[in-house]
């Protein structure tokens, strides 16, 4: 369990550093607009905020959490949306920066006691408490970075960005699973660069299908925060280059992705 005390360390410290960029904004800074078509900096908060309790529920109750994903089912393409516009229309900022936090102190607690062997059901597949931590390190991160690209912040990237990429191999099968796609057989390497010079690999050394680029720009892509023009992600081998085209870290329908910088102009 020691491993998964460190999974949600990380989770804790991911968190953190997105409060210090939100606890002291202005109202016209919660309102401003991020990269995310319709979303203010309030509204990836008021996210942060949902996906936490959903995932509370899913670890506390699960056929409560059933329920909730029958309602999503009834609108897969906008029952994130609706999550969080329902809570940033609801809250003002400085009582949503409570909740958020609240609630993510809840979900620790309840990952932390849970049991060895726990399996949390989720909207994709059952999840450990180690994956299930590492999602939401994943989620964090990728709208932390809409928040810091509103306010114009630069962060610096860290070890943590490990899970961010861990996750988004993991979820390789998923991402043509819900494009009606079959994926390949055969597993890829994939090789990313740490900014402190550390290779993060993936998959057999010897696969002729490879992916390799700076572990950030990895994670940018299968978040779906930068289009893949503007990363330095390269691939080798057809079935390897389509992966990037459509990667996804999350569960839930494919996602828009970002356009190309300048496109439109």
């Amino acid at each position: 369990m020691s491993d998964v005390a460190a999974v949600i360390d990380d989770l804790c410290d991911e968190s953190h550093e997105l409060d210090l960029l939100v606890r002291e904004l202005s109202s016209e800074q919660w309102a401003a607009a991020t990269p995310a078509p319709g979303w203010s900096v309030a509204h990836q908060i008021a996210h942060l905020t949902w996906t936490d309790e959903v995932a509370l529920l899913a670890a506390t109750d699960a056929e409560a959490f059933a329920r909730e994903v029958a309602r999503a089912m009834e609108a897969p393409e906008s029952f994130v949306d609706r999550g969080a516009e329902e809570i940033v229309a609801a809250l003002a900022p400085e009582v949503l920066l409570a909740r958020w936090r609240a609630g993510r102190e809840r979900l620790e607690a309840v990952l932390r006691e849970a049991p060895a062997g726990t399996r949390i059901p989720w909207y994709g597949p059952p999840m450990s408490v180690a994956s299930m931590a590492t999602a939401r390190i994943m989620e964090t991160w990728a709208h932390g970075q809409d928040v810091a690209d509103a306010l114009g912040a630069t962060r610096t990237p860290t070890a943590r960005l490990r899970h961010v990429a861990r996750i988004g191999v993991r979820a390789r099968d998923y991402a043509y699973l819900v494009r009606g796609i079959k994926a390949p057989e055969e597993e890829f390497r994939v090789e990313l660069h740490a900014p402190g010079g550390e290779l993060i690999a993936f998959g057999p050394p010897d696969a002729p299908q490879r992916v390799t680029g700076p572990l950030v720009d990895f994670c940018l892509l299968v978040t779906q925060r930068a289009h893949r023009d503007d990363l330095a992600v390269r691939a080798v081998g057809p079935d390897a280059d389509q992966w990037l085209g459509i990667a996804q870290a999350f569960a839930g329908p494919a996602g828009p992705g970002r356009a190309p910088r300048g496109a439109g102009e």
